[in-house]
């Protein structure tokens, strides 16, 4: 097997792997709200997005510690057993210490806070797809009896969207030579054509509905359809953003990659956690303006590392910035 044929080889098992995790978080991260919140007839009380607020909350905080982790044990051994404790020599905690001062000194460069900016952004519509619109679809009782049906079928073609949108812009990357601008472009257009089409086919009050749903009515009236082909864009504009990221990402930091990755989920954990957290008190028209406010900046600041890293590789130079 040649070395090309090796590493698609290891990149296709890794996603099979992730593919059977997500299948399970996303699911249940989808219908959370939907069966917590059914619970609250009884005398329990809770939140699905509360719940998730926690999850990804403890989520961005382990990435903090996930440079040293790796610098320690590796990155097969990292996620073979993480969540098991190590003993720790002198010498490993010398290299925990020093993979921590890199996260921070990486944190603090120009593209590092530009990238910031975007990976916040694909945070706050990762809470939005994956928890807040199936919840919204599930409350809107003008969909009839099939509303509680239709969250499932949400979930599937938002799949749907991330497969193609990877396909597309993860698979056949490397013979793109119009860098990766277009690719976000495209998913930041996506994106506000599925936010509008929402806004117009969903009632204000979904995400914070009661037990019985709502009654309320939207600009226009519900299409089922409508409400199916806004999840085929939600994944196909997410696909599109993290297929970016990671690879400039991967590019940019390619010979210490573990602190730049672990800032990159750090920064989208932290943003999904609180997006969750505000979807207990806010409509759904002022989250989808607080997702426009980021798309837009989040895609500004992507442009600009681009225009950046390209510049570099124009002029044959290595682009680093530590």
């Amino acid at each position: 097997m040649s070395p090309e044929s090796k590493k698609l080889f290891n990149i296709i098992i890794l996603g099979v792997a992730f593919m059977f995790m997500f299948t399970a978080f996303q699911t249940c991260g989808n219908v959370a709200q939907t069966v917590i919140r059914s619970l609250n007839r009884t005398d329990f009380h809770g939140s699905g997005y509360t719940s998730m607020a926690i999850i990804y909350g403890v989520f961005s905080a382990s990435n903090l510690i996930t440079p040293s982790v790796v610098a320690i044990v590796g990155p097969q051994l990292s996620m073979f057993a993480s969540g098991l404790f190590y003993r720790s020599a002198q010498n490993n905690l010398t290299k925990a210490v020093d993979a921590f001062k890199k996260s921070f000194k990486l944190c603090v460069t120009k593209e590092m806070l530009l990238l910031s900016i975007t990976t916040a952004y694909t945070g706050l519509e990762l809470t939005f797809f994956s928890g807040v619109y199936g919840t919204c679809i599930g409350a809107t009782n003008k969909f009839g009896a099939e509303e509680k049906s239709l969250i499932g079928l949400s979930g599937i073609f938002i799949g749907i969207g991330e497969i193609l949108g990877g396909s597309l812009f993860g698979l056949l990357s490397k013979n793109n030579r119009f860098g990766r601008n277009p690719v976000v472009l495209l998913g930041i257009l996506v994106h506000f054509i599925a936010f509008y089409l929402i806004f117009l086919n969903m009632p204000g009050d979904a995400p914070i509905a009661p037990v019985k749903g709502t009654d309320s009515s939207a600009y226009i009236k519900s299409s089922k359809e409508v409400a199916i082909l806004c999840s085929f864009l939600l994944g196909l504009g997410d696909s599109c953003f993290n297929t970016q990221l990671l690879s400039i990402l991967g590019f940019l930091y390619s010979e210490d990659s573990a602190p730049a990755f672990a800032i990159f989920k750090f920064v989208q954990s932290i943003c999904a956690a609180v997006a969750f957290f505000y979807s207990n008190y806010l409509l759904l028209h002022w989250q989808l303006l607080v997702m426009v406010i980021f798309g837009f900046f989040g895609t500004i600041s992507f442009f600009t590392v681009e225009w950046e890293a390209a510049a570099f590789v124009a002029r044959g130079s290595d682009y680093r910035s530590i």
